[in-house]
């Protein structure tokens, strides 16, 4: 059976779910022509305040790829290069949302599933998850949209180790690599999720799309212009900015409409 990818709401919170239960969630091709669309639809609905990840069953986020599909799908560079095409607009979708996004990874997230992992936000994982980019076992490289988010988060020297070794460990070094936000225990992980989930969506949405959108741009070396540094002071002409700062004075929590 084809894997699959669920989006499922709880009001302003929506998750995705990967599913491909015979592989422990590998990706295979009808979960990005899953994805892409979903992610589209995400971030056009101003409704959503958080957007989570996770792997469907709990014993995996996704070890990768599905190889069985490397035959058929992806025998040949022209093949491969339009297969890449494809993952590269889901991660790109994904790490352009909006709204911020949050990877809950339990077990393996290896490969396309750790790319997929580090185009979130922020990534929590459980004490017994597993990371790594084996990609050399299979006589490929990791094509550049995916090693440039190990790059980015992990840094150069960092990425080489990953990609020469091959090796797949576990969560403390990922989080000494920078690849997880957090690690905590089997038992305290879904209530660390719902807790972070809470935090982020207590905060007002604009200043979160706001932070994204600084953020990805102070990664760029080109001097910011005066009209960017004006856009972050938009802000205080917003209602959501009136709320906050007059619920801050009358002791209550804010009330938050995106506007």
């Amino acid at each position: 059976m084809p894997g699959t990818v669920t989006l499922t709401r709880d009001g302003a919170v929506a998750t995705l779910t990967l599913s491909n239960p015979d592989k422990l969630n590998a990706f295979d091709k009808p979960m990005w022509h899953a994805l892409v669309p979903l992610l589209r639809q995400l971030g056009a609905d101003d409704s959503v305040r958080a957007v989570v990840l996770r792997g469907a069953g709990g014993r995996a986020f996704s070890p990768g790829a599905d190889i069985s599909e490397f035959e058929t799908e992806r025998n040949s560079p022209e093949q491969g290069s339009a297969y890449g095409v494809l993952m590269d607009e889901g991660l790109t979708l994904l790490r352009e949302l909006p709204h911020p996004t949050l990877a809950a990874i339990q077990g393996a997230c290896c490969g396309i599933g750790l790319a997929v992992a580090l185009a979130c936000d922020l990534r929590v994982c459980t004490e017994n998850s597993r990371f790594g980019v084996p990609v050399s076992r299979l006589g490929i490289s990791m094509a550049l949209p995916e090693l440039k988010l190990v790059h980015d988060i992990a840094g150069g020297p960092a990425a080489l180790e990953i990609l020469l070794e091959g090796r797949v460990f576990g969560a403390a070094e990922a989080k000494d690599k920078r690849l997880v936000t957090r690690v905590v225990a089997e038992d305290a992980f879904e209530g660390e999720i719902a807790a972070t989930v809470e935090r982020i969506t207590g905060g007002a949405p604009l200043a979160a799309r706001l932070h994204k959108q600084f953020v990805r741009r102070l990664s760029d070396p080109t001097p910011l212009t005066e009209a960017e540094m004006a856009e972050c002071y938009d802000c205080f002409g917003t209602e959501d900015f009136r709320e906050g700062y007059r619920a801050f004075l009358e002791k209550r929590k804010p009330v938050f409409r995106g506007r």
